[in-house]
Order: structure tokens, then sequence, then C-alpha cells
């Protein structure tokens, strides 16, 4: 009888994932978070003004949107794009905010907002090609970039320009490589909103780029201070069929850990997108898109309230921040985020700095760096934790800076 030959592992070896696994990179704030965790459980008192979460609950008819869907048998599988409801009610609150008109045929639900840039630097990022991106930015832009192998172009996003992007300096970058420009305003790390302006001067140069597809990353949309008002991609019809919307729930309702986002996808982009749900999630959690769905059509005044709350924090962490010393911090638009200049403070490396606060002053900060290399000289700071130990935390680093010799 013939028998199979058994191939035995080679001695020593371990498995390792494709080359692209190692181009991958990580999100520090769940590093930091991490961090800050473990030394609490040692029992520091630690203040964690790193990771973007509001600290609200969410709201309760919400949460009581998605009991009764439980209650009410949705135990299964949804449409992989989303509840048809849902996706109307996506429409009906763009039109709402905006009055503009969006297909729900083209809008897809999804398990958080990274599901979005994951599927579009997915689907146009290869070899060869480039992708633009603001830098400082979010850094799973540039993780999902070079995991694809396409090239990543950092968009430089200065305080001088209020931390908005440049649009000459946005489409001098362009070559007829670039695939996808990914946007942000409001943004994280920076707090920054792109004038009005400029996204008018960008969207008229990029007339001349017909074959670059568009990532607006909206998820801030929300919060905006100072009379600011948000400027949707969606306003501009000449760019709406290479238009790619990322928005969500986690921010604007307080449900972070619902994991839910919606996209809207350009007609070339929608059938890709739909199939790549099909064979990587599925649907999403079908009683979680009751809830949302009862966040798009219940009150909004809990929006409101949480908004004029970070306000307050806003204005509490910027005159905090220009009062210690070394620290110069430009008021920021939009998001819940600070993004202080630390360059008379003599520390020649953000990340050490943030590193030595957390350590020595029990303070959870970002290194600017965590977000590009342009965000040197800098540390992330959110807001998104209460007035009182915001207070606690800019006392503890005006004790440190005006203590610890710079490194």
């Amino acid at each position: 009888m013939t028998q199979t030959a058994k191939i035995a592992p080679a001695a020593g070896l371990r498995p390792q994932p494709v080359e692209a696994f190692n181009r991958i990179g990580e999100e520090n704030a769940f590093a930091v978070l991490a961090r800050a965790t473990a030394l609490a459980a040692e029992g520091r008192d630690i203040v964690n003004l790193g990771i973007g979460q509001p600290d609200f609950p969410t709201p309760p008819h919400i949460v009581e949107a998605a009991i009764k869907a439980l209650r009410d048998g949705h135990h299964g599988y949804t449409p992989s794009t989303g509840i048809a409801p849902l996706r109307e009610a996506v429409a009906a609150d763009v039109h709402r905010r905006f009055g503009e008109e969006i297909d729900p045929g083209r809008v897809v639900i999804v398990p958080g907002g990274k599901v979005t840039m994951f599927s579009a630097i997915l689907m146009l990022g290869e070899p060869g090609a480039e992708i633009l991106y603001p830098d400082p930015g979010f850094p799973i832009y540039r993780s999902m970039i070079e995991f694809t192998g396409a090239k990543p172009v950092p968009v430089p996003i200065r305080e001088e320009n209020g931390f908005g992007f440049s649009a000459e300096e946005t489409l001098a970058l362009i070559t007829p490589r670039t695939r996808l420009l990914i946007l942000n305003s409001p943004a994280n790390p920076t707090g920054g909103v792109t004038p009005k302006a400029e996204i008018d001067a960008l969207v008229a140069g990029l007339a001349r780029h017909p074959h670059v597809v568009i990532l607006s990353d909206e998820i801030y949309d929300q919060f905006l201070f100072d009379g600011e008002a948000h400027t949707t991609l969606l306003a501009y019809p000449e760019i709406r069929d290479r238009l790619i919307l990322l928005n969500g729930w986690s921010k604007t309702y307080a449900m972070t850990g619902w994991r839910l986002g919606w996209s809207l996808w350009p007609v070339g982009l929608f059938e890709p997108m739909r199939k790549l749900a099909v064979n990587a999630w599925s649907c999403v959690n079908a009683p979680a898109q009751f809830g949302a769905l009862a966040a798009l059509t219940g009150p909004q005044d809990c929006v409101g309230e949480m908004v004029a709350e970070f306000d307050r924090r806003r204005k509490l962490v910027v005159d905090g921040l220009n009062a210690l010393p070394g620290i110069s911090c430009a008021t920021p638009k939009g998001a819940f985020y600070a993004f202080p200049n630390i360059a008379g403070t003599g520390w020649s490396s953000a990340k050490k700095l943030a590193s030595a606060l957390l350590d020595e002053a029990g303070v959870a900060t970002i290194g600017g760096p965590d977000f590009g290399v342009h965000g040197e000289g800098y540390i992330h700071l959110s807001y998104a934790n209460s007035a009182q130990n915001i207070s606690r935390a800019l006392d503890r680093m005006a004790e440190f800076l005006a203590q610890a010799r710079a490194a």
C-alpha cells in the first residue's frame, strides 16, 4: 500500500506571516492606554488624556433600542451592507444636516470607521501606486498604505495653517501614480479645521487630476466650535463620482465600543466594497444597527449637550496649556483634541516627553511623532475627560515641567 509522505516542520522555525504584515503599523493610543492601565493596576493615580474616547455613556434611548431589538428577535444575519431602514436614515440625516441628497443604496454600514479606511486603501493601494494622507494624521492611514505596498505620501498639516491642509501644497504632491487622497477635517490628532476656501481651491484643482479618488474622513463633523460650520465634501458635485465618505456613530453618540460606522461609495467602487463586506465581516451586529437607527432618528439634544461640554473643556485645556512653561497651544476648532507645541520646553523628543509625563507625572499623552514625521515638536492630548481630571493633569504637567530636566 502506498503511504503518503509526512512533511515535518523544520526544527526551530516559527510560523511567519507574509511580508505585508511586517509593514503594518499600530495606533499608539492603545499602547499608551495599556501602559496607563498597567500603572493604574499597580496603584498609580493616572489621568488619561491619550485616547480619543468620549467619557459620556451612550444615550439611554439608543441602548434601549438595541435591547428591544434583541428582545424582538433580531438575532440573525442582516444584509452585508446594513439594514435598509438604517441606510435610509443615514441618507435622511445627511439631507437634514447638509441639504445634500445621497442614494441609500450606496451606503454601507460597517463595524467601525477604520473599516472604511482599510477597505478604501486596500481597494486602491498596490506596489507602484501612491496614496496621499495627512501628516500629522490618524496613524492607521499610513499603516494601511504601507500594508498594501503603495507609497505613502504625507501631506504636511502645519500649525501656521491652523492645522488645516493647504490646497496648493496638497495638489503639488499629486502625480500620475496617485490613486487616493485622504482628507480629514475636523482632524485627529490636531483638532484642526480646514477653511471652506481652502477646500474650494482643492476641489477646483482636483479637476486636473480625474484619476484621483478622494476619501473624506468626516467622523468629527459635529464637533465644531467658535461658530465653525462643517464643509462636507458631499457639497461638491464635481467630485461625487470619485468620493468615498467616512462617518459613523462612535464619537457623535459616544458609541465607541459598539463598533459602528457608515460610508458612502461612488458607483464604480460600491460593488467591490459590498463583496469585501461579504468576504470579511458578513454583516454588522444586528441589534447594534437598531441602536444606530435610534441614534439618527431620535432626539439630538444629547449631541449638543456633549459638544457644549467639550467646548468648556477645550477652553480649560488651551488656557491651561498656554500657562505651562515652554508650551504654546493653538486653539483647536474641532474634534476633542489639542496639539500643543513643546519647542520652548527644551525637550528635543516629543515621545520622550510624553513617556516621562506618564511615568513620572501620571499624565497619559501621546507624542506627536506617533501621528507622523511632521508631529515632532508636539504632544497630543484628548480632552475627552472630566474638567476635574483635566485640571489635575495640567497641575501635574506644570509641576513636572518646572522640575524635570529636558531630554
